[in-house]
């Protein structure tokens, strides 16, 4: 750690020498970052596969890991089996109700047959009667049949559908046990083993998207009150045989709040005590990499 932190101030020390014997040409000097963001389990249980190396390139989506789902699957099945067995017992309206609708049938089919019979004085009224009462107690009964078993289907559809429910949670949290990078980018870090024992929350990797990076550089207050954001500005990097190349940078953030210069930040007026910091997004061709110094000419 010593040895890094000693490289590191040297390398920032040969960059300020560096740029002295270029008269200064310069605006300001910072350091590359990126957007970095830490992987942490969703689920708990024991990592099965966590198949990633520091340095690897992984793509946005691409899976990279598992932890144990047994239990949660187990766990589905039961609830698969459950709803089976709720939807099985949705009564069949059509067919509890077509022995009274047919008797109503018959009954009207009697009806009209008594009706004719009347008209030719061949029946008395009280038959017909007799008939007509009969139809409406069975259509009472029918309403009332058809009104229960559509009540039962209902309630029955409502405990169907929290069935379902419980089993598209667990499908979220089997979906979760899966793990795969959110962004594409560079692997920094790796926390976690095969093996171990995960919690919901742990630290798993650090990612860092190094498709573009970010200049951390500090300018003026007189500096400040020239530059907009998404302006242009030239990015220079020493490629460690006595020339700097050149990216073409966009001013992607600046601080509305000042500071005090930061003890390893050169300015281009080296007696102000306080500087703004600002972002320049930088689009990477290999060569930059985090933590490497870079100039800015505004």
């Amino acid at each position: 750690m010593k040895s890094f932190c000693l490289t590191t101030t040297l390398t920032c020390i040969s960059l300020l020498f560096s740029c002295g014997r270029d008269n200064g040409n310069y605006d300001a000097i910072g350091s590359f970052e990126a957007t970095e963001v830490i992987v942490s389990a969703e689920a708990s249980g024991r990592i099965l596969v966590l198949d990633i190396e520091e340095g690897e390139q992984l793509t946005a989506g691409q899976m990279v890991g598992a932890i144990d789902s047994t239990q949660l699957y187990l766990r589905k099945m039961s609830l698969l089996s459950s709803a089976k067995g709720v939807r099985a017992r949705r009564p069949n309206i059509g067919t509890q109700t077509a022995a009274i609708r047919e008797q109503i049938r018959i009954l009207e089919r009697e009806q009209e047959r008594v009706e004719r019979l009347l008209e030719a004085n061949a029946a008395n009224r009280k038959q017909l009667d007799d008939i007509t009462s009969q139809i409406e107690v069975l259509s009472q009964q029918l309403m009332a049949q058809t009104s229960t078993l559509q009540k039962s289907s209902e309630q029955i559809t409502a405990e169907s559908s929290s069935v379902d429910i419980q089993i598209a949670q667990l499908d979220d949290q089997l979906a979760k046990t899966r793990i795969s990078s959110p962004i594409s980018g560079t692997v920094l870090n790796r926390y976690a083993e095969m093996g171990e024992l995960a919690t919901m929350g742990m630290p798993l990797f650090k990612i860092a998207d190094t498709g573009t990076l970010f200049l951390r550089a500090y300018v003026t207050n007189d500096q400040l009150a020239g530059i907009r954001l998404n302006d242009s500005v030239t990015v220079r990097v020493d490629n460690g045989r006595g020339e700097m190349n050149s990216y073409p940078g966009r001013i992607s953030w600046i601080s509305d709040k000042s500071e005090f210069t930061p003890k390893t930040i050169q300015t281009k007026n080296e007696r102000a005590n306080l500087v703004y910091a600002l972002k320049i997004a930088v689009i990477n061709d290999g060569y930059l990499k985090i933590g490497m110094y870079g100039e800015v000419k505004l």
